[in-house]
């Protein structure tokens, strides 16, 4: 089996952001940059994919050329036997739509037979690509998997609706399997892993090579800023009851929210 897994090297969810100085973006100079934390369950699910049907796991990512050894500590590290890096200046700044036309290229080339994306990156997380390969690719999708099975060229598919409801859906191969929290527990790199990970083929390619002129962004974004300062606290004084009548007045009149 063909399997393909889109990862997105992202700041650490834990990171501290900061904005660049003219405001038109984050600026990740300085920080911890890893695989997302929704593609993580993506490529511990096509590895555990390849290991119960057999086959071989495809990694693929748009981002810069620095990300090569991001991608091979987070996916090739991993079981994953190959990756594809696409990371031309073209590449870096597509937005959503431009990325999901050079994966979509990249996973027709390679001829994989399902992919496994996270629900949304942990930068900007809007959550668009992966509905947007599989239009490209002419594939189903399944969103929010939380459970998945393939019996054949047969998938069945746990998917986590609000409100605590499951939806069970199942389909034929090929497929696009947009991954949940919960749907597994992703595995940590072994040093020996690591040291074979350097010797794993990792291809690095442009636009140009999958035969696509205009990736560019369809919006731009500006003005970044970081959230207003909290305002002080503020202490009422006195007994509970004169206290909580005092809340209740500047809930009303001040803040409005009652």
């Amino acid at each position: 089996m063909n399997i393909g897994v889109c990862a997105k090297i992202s700041p650490h969810a834990d990171a501290r952001i900061k904005i660049k100085s003219d405001g038109s973006g984050v600026d990740t100079k300085g920080e911890k940059l890893v695989v997302g934390d929704y593609d993580e369950y993506a490529v511990e699910e096509a590895i555990r994919t390849k290991e119960a049907h057999k086959g071989a796991v495809t990694a693929f990512t748009v981002g810069a050329t620095s990300d090569e050894k991001l991608v091979r500590s987070g996916a090739l590290a991993l079981g994953v036997d190959k990756a594809v890096l696409i990371s031309d200046d073209a590449a870096v700044n597509a937005g959503p739509l431009g990325t999901a036309k050079l994966l979509a290229a990249a996973i027709k080339e390679a001829g994989c037979e399902i992919v496994f994306t996270g629900k949304a990156a942990t930068d900007d997380g809007n959550s668009q690509v992966s509905a947007m390969i599989a239009e490209l690719l002419g594939w189903a999708q399944v969103s929010q998997v939380t459970k998945f099975a393939i019996e054949g060229t047969s998938f069945t598919a746990t998917r986590a609706m609000d409100a605590g409801v499951l939806q069970i859906v199942s389909g034929s191969l090929p497929v696009v399997i947009t991954c949940e929290d919960g749907l597994n527990d992703p595995r940590y790199p072994k040093l020996p892993d690591i040291m074979k990970a350097k010797r794993k083929p990792l291809s690095k390619i442009g636009a140009g090579d999958l035969g696509l002129a205009d990736v560019a962004a369809t919006s731009s974004e500006s003005n970044f800023a970081p959230p207003p300062p909290r305002p002080a606290s503020r202490i009422i004084e006195g007994d509970a009851a004169s206290a909580a009548q005092e809340l209740v007045r500047l809930l009303r009149e001040e803040a409005k929210v009652i």
